[in-house]
């Protein structure tokens, strides 16, 4: 075990047993740590870019990383739906219903890093991850971390009201470091790591090195990584950042996502864990009637197709 790890695991050991740094009933609950094994030198899994280097200071323990990253004011969409004082919002129940879902699969194997992708554009993918997203930072304690891993149509940083760059093609590219492109805004414990600047070959940029050694520095850093991806059908970059993550949460839109790319997109992530699947755009009930631009998540299934 590199000493590097050997850090990283202490800390997280040291937060766990801090009081009051565990989830609403008080304790902590035991967050899984893989073993961090750095690259090959000569590996390069498809991707010519720069070697990866030595891990920063910065980003070894968590005070390291938010000193390395001020806080600054956000202004999110209205479609985020956890950020002020109101948390009766139409919607925020299916988010905590659905954060309930995912505690219940980690009791039962590891899960940390959830890759959130859909069969085609415009399914609500982006508005899922970062409702998750905000919905598992509210929790007491927990920290979230955000990753925007569309590099062809980027949003979550519009979406929360931040800056795009520098970002996550900045960082596989070997051009910035962790404390420079993660954000940090108003809401306690919730960071996002923006897709960066345009990617000449995002699926290239997506099968790099850097991917998975940085899922590894933040895992240990984090307790939810949420990924959200590009439509998995028309490009391969979801299937591929998918590898590194420890589970796929599938977003489908009703009445519009057709049947058969929904099960095209299934066989595509047949190898890997699939979570659930996430129905939105359903028909608001009168009781919780409320209409917004990208549609309602009213109710969310955790079974296969």
């Amino acid at each position: 075990m590199s000493r590097i790890h050997e850090a990283l695991r202490k800390v997280e050991q040291d937060r766990i047993a801090s009081p009051g740094t565990g989830p609403e009933n008080g304790h902590a609950e035991q967050v899984w740590v893989p073993e961090l094994v750095p690259p090959a030198a000569t590996e390069t899994s498809g991707f010519s870019g720069p070697p990866v280097a030595a891990m920063p200071a910065a980003a070894s323990s968590f005070p390291a990383l938010l000193a390395s990253c001020p806080r600054s004011d956000w202004t999110p969409d209205v479609t985020m739906l956890f950020f002020g004082t109101d948390d009766q919002k139409p919607g925020t129940e299916q988010f905590r219903t659905l954060r309930a879902r995912l505690l219940q699969l980690r009791e039962k194997q590891p899960l940390k890093k959830i890759l959130v992708t859909s069969a085609l554009r415009e399914e609500g993918r982006s508005f899922v991850s970062a409702n998750l997203a905000q919905a598992l930072a509210r929790q007491q304690g927990w920290r979230s971390l955000l990753i925007d891993g569309d590099l062809r149509y980027p949003g979550l940083h519009s979406l929360l009201g931040v800056s795009a760059e520098p970002g996550l093609s900045d960082y596989l590219r070997g051009e910035a470091e962790e404390g420079e492109i993660l954000r940090r805004g108003q809401m306690e414990n919730l960071f996002l790591l923006p897709a960066g600047r345009e990617a000449v070959d995002p699926a290239g940029l997506a099968a790099s090195s850097r991917w998975k050694l940085l899922l590894q520095r933040m895992e240990a850093l984090f307790d939810w990584i949420i990924v959200d991806t590009p439509a998995a059908i028309p490009v391969s970059d979801a299937s591929v950042l998918a590898a590194a993550c420890d589970g796929v949460l599938i977003v489908v839109r009703s009445q519009a996502t057709p049947a058969d790319a929904a099960s095209k997109m299934r066989q595509q992530f047949s190898d890997m864990r699939l979570l659930g699947v996430v129905l939105n755009g359903t028909q608001a009930q009168p009781s919780t009637q409320w209409d917004y631009q990208r549609g309602i998540l009213s109710t969310s299934r955790y079974e296969g197709f």
